[in-house]
């Protein structure tokens, strides 16, 4: 008789019954997934919506806190920026303005003032103006990111043996979306004269237009644009622009400039994104543009020799731009051609636009 070996009879077996099991659990794991959210692996993709903000940690009296700094600062948004009237839904999101799609870096004056304009956040710029700084021999001596000012060591300029020369960078916000000022201070003193404060204007403006003009051609051929400051976030103080939406009146902007720059500002944007500039009172604050869908199809040649009426029908006033002085900066409100008040979804619709221009 023919002893068979029990191990033999029963590995057959147990190897398929461990394979019936492994199959019967991956069969079993997809339902338990659609039976409830606390299953064998819970739907985690909505937690976010129950983190909370926690309060800054505190020090002890006289110990320095700024180490404690938060690294990603949560935006201020206003309660009543987001008020829409109840079932009109979301609205469509705004194109973006030809300012914001290529880099772009000049040079800007106005009542005697000089400023580099990039349309890049001042996060960006902070980073690259050291960089430029560094690489031309111009050491830093004094650099504080949350007013947003580097400060040079005193120079010895070629060919000046009597003055020595240092030079002040003012980083801000710019009024455009995104963009940041860059204004330039020239100082001088004699070799052996002790240096006083800074002055309100440069000693020399063809320093400061000389200074001004190498950084702008440096930031315009800088190969680093995306070298971002994540510790520089909100350097240079707040946004030069806001977008009031109060409950009670229609939106309008602040624009927290003095009324000139405010008038040239709102002017350059006025000719841009279906805006033209059909007449002006500065006596008076306002601007009468006409506005016209830039999407809109133009019409052709023959229907244009042909049109004189309607041509003038495009060109009439279709809205008042306001500007008003307040303690806060200037006011930018938008009227119709009765003066009166826009519905809020087209004043917001518009101010954005006028918002994405500035200059």
């Amino acid at each position: 008789m023919k002893i068979v070996s029990p191990i033999i009879v029963y590995k057959p077996l147990a190897l398929f019954s461990r394979s019936l099991s492994l199959v019967f659990g991956l069969t079993v794991l997809p339902g338990c997934w659609m039976l409830d959210d606390d299953g064998l692996f819970r739907d985690r993709q909505n937690d976010y919506q129950l983190a909370s903000e926690m309060p800054v940690m505190e020090v002890p009296e006289g110990a320095d806190q700024d180490a404690l700094g938060e690294l990603y600062v949560i935006a201020e948004i206003p309660d009543t920026s987001l008020l829409l009237e109840e079932g009109v839904g979301a609205p469509r999101p705004q194109p973006l303005s030809g300012n914001l799609l290529d880099e772009e870096v000049k040079i800007q004056t106005l009542g005697g003032k000089r400023w580099v304009l990039t349309n890049r956040a001042p996060s960006e710029v902070w980073p690259r103006i050291r960089s430029i700084l560094n690489r031309n021999a111009l050491p830093t001596a004094y650099a504080d990111a949350a007013s947003g000012v580097l400060e040079t060591v005193w120079l010895q300029l070629q060919g000046d043996e009597v003055y020595k020369h240092r030079f002040q960078f003012r980083i801000e916000p710019g009024v455009q979306v995104d963009s940041t000022e860059v204004a330039i201070l020239h100082m001088r003193v004699e070799k052996e004269t002790e240096p006083g404060t800074w002055p309100l204007v440069s000693d020399n403006d063809e320093r400061e237009k000389a200074m001004a003009n190498m950084l702008a051609s440096a930031l315009a051929g800088d190969e680093s644009s995306g070298t971002v400051s994540l510790l520089a976030q909100s350097i240079g103080g707040s946004s030069k622009v806001e977008i009031i939406t109060p409950k009670d009146v229609s939106p309008f902007l602040l624009l927290k400039l003095d009324f000139d720059r405010s008038w040239a500002s709102v002017g350059y944007s006025t000719g841009r994104d279906g805006f033209v500039l059909v007449d002006q009172d500065r006596t008076e604050g306002v601007f009468y543009v006409h506005y016209g869908d830039p999407d809109e199809e133009e019409p052709g040649f023959f229907a244009g020799l042909f049109s004189a009426n309607e041509e003038e029908q495009r060109l009439s006033v279709t809205y008042l731009i306001r500007l008003v002085s307040v303690e806060e900066g200037v006011e930018v409100r938008l009227l119709d051609v009765e003066k009166q008040e826009l519905e809020r979804t087209e004043a917001l619709r518009l101010l954005k636009k006028i918002r994405a221009n500035l200059s």
